[in-house]
């Protein structure tokens, strides 16, 4: 990280930006294009669980190449100057890599869809087997994780 002032190292407080956030986007390889998409996630022993259908371009992309980097932010607001290059921003920024692994075991897969409702409620919840069937659940393995804020 270039600026390491500004470097989060504290594996705690990385944690606190992760179970604070609500959304975590998640960067993919498209051919030679990047690809983000904003997903619902749970977050538990260093690894990042999403799910979604079981078609569509993000799976199609997840497939072909399970490299991907994610992303979460927080508190982002502008801190005015009377000048426009004094302008800055106040925020806590997460960025991490791993890799994708599609998970099929139907026990593994409700372990997964409790953790993302772990981060949004203290309720617990019952994943009917029609359910798991139709839901396509990814865990991403956390290889790397880097934290940055600023204005604090």
């Amino acid at each position: 990280m270039r600026r390491k002032d500004k470097e989060i190292t504290d594996a705690t407080a990385i944690r606190s930006i992760i179970e604070k956030a609500r959304v975590c986007r998640i960067g993919m390889v498209d051919g030679n294009r990047p690809y983000v998409v904003p997903v619902s996630f749970g977050y538990h022993d260093n690894i990042l669980y999403f799910h979604g259908a079981l078609k569509g371009r993000k799976v199609e992309l997840l497939r072909k190449n399970p490299n991907i980097c994610f992303e979460f932010d927080l508190l982002a607001e502008p801190i005015e100057s009377e000048t426009a290059c004094d302008w800055s921003m106040r925020y806590q920024s997460v960025i991490g890599f791993g890799q994708a692994v599609f998970i099929e075991d139907p026990d593994e897969k409700r372990k997964a869809l409790g953790a993302i409702m772990a981060q949004y409620t203290d309720r617990e919840f019952q994943f009917p087997e029609k359910m798991l069937k139709a839901t396509c659940v990814i865990k991403i393995e956390v290889e790397q994780m880097t934290g940055k804020q600023s204005g604090f």
